[in-house]
């Protein structure tokens, strides 16, 4: 049987869990923008082995999320495309 979803399961796409990151639920913006930082922290140097490898693990996990909601918005942005597309073959041949 299948869960109902609700606004808390979905995200821009309406992908379940779309941006889930210890569970806490991060926008694009808060995930690049913690991502830019991570890096800039690695960039910078002076950190232990341990603590190059965590920032490097939480890197990889806001690349993620970004990619995620990336993949959302194309998703929308092509739905919506073919969407208009469809609507004027549809107008074309009722007017032709």
């Amino acid at each position: 049987m299948a869960k109902a979803k609700t606004d808390d399961d979905t995200m821009a796409d309406g992908t379940a869990d779309a941006a889930q990151s210890d569970g806490s639920t991060l926008g694009y913006e808060q995930a690049r923008d913690e991502l830019i930082e991570v890096v800039r922290s690695l960039e910078a140097g002076g950190t232990t082995l341990e603590e190059s490898l965590a920032l490097w693990e939480r890197g990889e996990e806001l690349a993620k999320v970004c990619r995620r909601w990336l993949d959302g918005a194309r998703a929308r942005l092509d739905a919506a495309l073919a969407e208009e597309a469809e609507e004027e073959e549809t107008g074309e041949d009722a007017a032709g």
